[in-house]
């Protein structure tokens, strides 16, 4: 797998591991599995049902094509959708451990998704994926040209390095956490979290903790309960660590 190395605006540096082309296959694959068990049990149901069975028999050309259009509509969509409302994963995605995210380790957005959506028709559908294939295969970051055109990249969500290196923190026995919603994050975005405030605090850039404070706030969907960014990215970095490692 390729180590991509992200240089954010603030001079920080964040290192992900980006999914491999086999791993992105295997999960294409899923989800064309996933296609072919909508479409067949669909059609199954379909011609169970006699009054409907003997109607698109019966019916016109035109009118059979649009009942198979709106059949098809979740399929064409599959790919949006599924990305959109899992964050950047389709079920193939969730069970292979990758996900998509920008290129600077923060959620990609709707307008992102559209954008690597249409591109798949170049990708993906022309020329058997020949295009996507080398595309990521010359990409030092392992893009297809959706994901370039979307700023994005598809990333690995399984850490090769042991946990205690990298987003453990050292807890008390009695210590009670402050903020229940941090396990809205992932091991990935503590990971992140981690890294970027060690190296902003190091480099004294308050511009960055300010704004990974903000971003925090963000996905946690609660407001910072200190008075200073240190304290409340430690006390974010300890609950969750508290929730993931000791409920």
């Amino acid at each position: 797998m390729s180590e991509i190395q992200i240089n954010t605006t603030q001079n920080v540096n964040i290192s992900f591991t980006a999914a491999s082309i086999g791993e992105r296959m295997l999960a294409f694959i899923v989800d064309v599995i996933v296609i072919i068990a909508y479409l067949s049990i669909t059609y199954w149901l379909l011609f169970k049902i006699d009054s409907l069975a003997a109607w698109y028999n019966s019916t016109d050309f035109w009118s059979a094509r649009a009942f198979d259009a709106l059949i098809f509509l979740p399929v064409n969509f599959y790919s949006l959708a599924q990305h959109s409302m899992f964050s950047g994963q389709t079920i193939g995605k969730r069970l292979l451990k990758i996900r998509v995210v920008k290129i600077d380790g923060y959620e990609a957005s709707f307008p992102d998704y559209v954008s690597r959506w249409f591109m798949r028709i170049l990708d993906i559908y022309m020329f058997f994926g020949i295009i996507g294939l080398v595309s990521m295969i010359v990409n030092s970051r392992m893009q297809r040209l959706g994901d370039v055109v979307a700023g994005t990249s598809v990333i690995s969500l399984k850490d090769k390095i042991a946990i205690s290196h990298t987003i453990l923190e050292e807890l008390h026995d009695t210590y009670t956490p402050t903020y229940p919603s941090v396990i809205k994050l992932s091991d990935n975005d503590a990971r992140i979290i981690k890294e970027t405030y060690l190296a902003a605090k190091k480099s004294v850039d308050h511009a960055t903790l300010l704004k990974l404070k903000q971003k925090i706030e963000e996905v946690i969907e609660a407001p910072s309960q200190h008075r200073d960014t240190h304290g409340f990215i430690d006390t974010i970095l300890k609950d969750y660590n508290y929730y993931t490692q000791y409920m």
